[in-house]
């Protein structure tokens, strides 16, 4: 995209995000209804995971609308094929798995406005689920939600050196401090990956994002991310978490099952690998709630969730609308979805109730005499899900200077409150840099 068009949508994705009467769909596309004389509707739906024996499902209960799954070898492909097809406006599917926050794919143009279409079907989803598929109350794709957020413990470690549970953040620092003498670490912060600094500010409630009128308003120093950056800089400075980095998962997996590092925070997703490649440790691991700040109000947990995308230029919105309504918020789907090399279903992020899909998601050994205690945990940390998070147009530029820092942060180059104060800077002068307004 020309430096000009990119500047143009951008500016025009913060007036979108305050517009209260005008619709801002960001060019929605034509929608020509429902099937005509020529046969049924075909909606193209592009996606790197199995998504085919769900979109078999579809089409097998459906006359008026069928779905043509085309796979997608990995993320990177698809988010290059879409921006691609978008950029020549032919060859767009009118779904796509989802690769990034809506808010930043609306501001390269690659969206449409679905929001006459899921709006009338919020009651449907988990209300923690609508606001990762919306700008300012506008929809540009189908809801999905996230996956729960709880912790897994090594319980067996925990018990040897007499470590109670931890309830807060504060405990987890304080069972740090306990078994750092024993040559164990209580978590692990990858160096490439800042996601837990995020995830601490979300279960805060709170957003370096906001909008101000006509601007974004960007605030990495509030008190929520200064508390966050506060629980960091106490685990790193005293010692007590590990740096082994995802790149290498099969080494990353053999240290986790060592019982050298005894605290995950995890998600329902990842259990199952985990039972596969645990041989050491494998029975010795509970799941646990995810620590609360010390000073909470409320049980919550970040939900940050995402959307199956509606590209611009589709010409089917209301058709495309349906299928991914259907495909998040019914029976059928996630019954389709089942893996039966795992025994699970791909986690109902978007329903209001996951419960009948609990048992299926939890391994039958991972967690040895502490199975039962997963299906708490894990609705309890369903419904206690919360998502303020907003993102900026330019947040995919900031995450990547994010993960620099972040970087220079756990392994004692700079504070957690210098990284803060960086990322200020970096986030205010490259919205200006790019023609946006920021409030002051």
């Amino acid at each position: 995209m020309p430096r000009i068009s990119r500047r143009a949508a951008l500016a025009g994705l913060a007036l979108c995000l305050t517009a209260t009467m005008a619709a801002c769909s960001n060019g929605a596309g034509s929608d020509t209804g429902k099937a005509g004389s020529s046969g049924p509707v075909e909606i193209e739906y592009w996606a790197w995971g199995d998504a085919q024996p769900v979109v078999d499902k579809f089409n097998a209960t459906h006359q008026d609308i069928q779905v043509k799954f085309v796979k997608q070898a990995d993320l990177t492909t698809t988010a290059t094929g879409l921006r691609n097809a978008v950029a020549a406006g032919s060859g767009v599917p009118c779904l796509a798995q989802n690769f990034g926050d809506v808010p930043a794919l609306l501001a390269e143009g690659l969206l449409a406005d679905v929001t006459d279409y899921v709006k009338p079907a919020e009651s449907q989803f988990a209300p923690a689920a609508l606001p990762g598929a919306q700008v300012q109350g506008k929809y540009y794709g189908i809801p999905t939600g996230s996956g729960p957020t709880f912790m897994m413990i090594n319980r067996a470690v925990y018990d040897k050196y007499g470590v109670p549970v931890p309830k807060t953040w504060d405990d987890v620092i304080t069972a740090g401090k306990t078994l750092k003498p024993h040559g164990v670490q209580v978590m692990n912060l990858a160096g490439e990956d800042p996601s837990t600094l995020v995830n601490l500010v979300i279960q805060a409630g709170g957003s370096w994002y906001s909008v101000d009128g006509d601007a974004w308003k960007v605030d990495f120093l509030s008190p929520k991310s200064v508390a966050a950056a506060n629980i960091l800089q106490q685990l790193v400075d005293n010692n007590l978490v590990a740096n082994q980095t995802y790149q290498d998962r099969p080494a990353l997996i053999a240290y986790f099952d060592q019982g050298k590092m005894v605290s995950l925070p995890t998600s329902t997703w990842q259990l199952t690998n985990y039972e596969l490649n645990f041989k050491k440790s494998v029975g010795n691991w509970e799941p646990v709630d995810l620590p609360q700040y010390a000073d909470a109000a409320k049980f919550a947990t970040p939900a940050h969730g995402g959307a199956l995308l509606v590209p611009k230029g589709c010409a089917h919105l209301e058709e495309a609308s349906e299928v991914g309504i259907w495909m998040t918020t019914t029976k059928d789907a996630v019954d389709a979805s089942f893996d039966k090399a795992t025994g699970s279903y791909a986690w109902p992020g978007a329903l209001p109730d996951p419960s009948p899909w609990i048992d299926s998601s939890v391994p039958r050994k991972l967690f040895g005499s502490h199975r039962s205690e997963a299906k708490s945990v894990i609705l309890k940390a369903s419904h206690s899900g919360v998502d303020n998070w907003l993102v900026g147009p330019n947040y995919t530029g900031v995450f990547k200077e994010l993960q620099d820092q972040w970087a220079q942060a756990v392994t004692k180059k700079i504070t957690f409150q210098q990284l803060l104060e960086n990322m200020q800077k970096f986030t205010v002068d490259d919205l200006k840099a790019k023609g946006i307004n920021v409030a002051s």
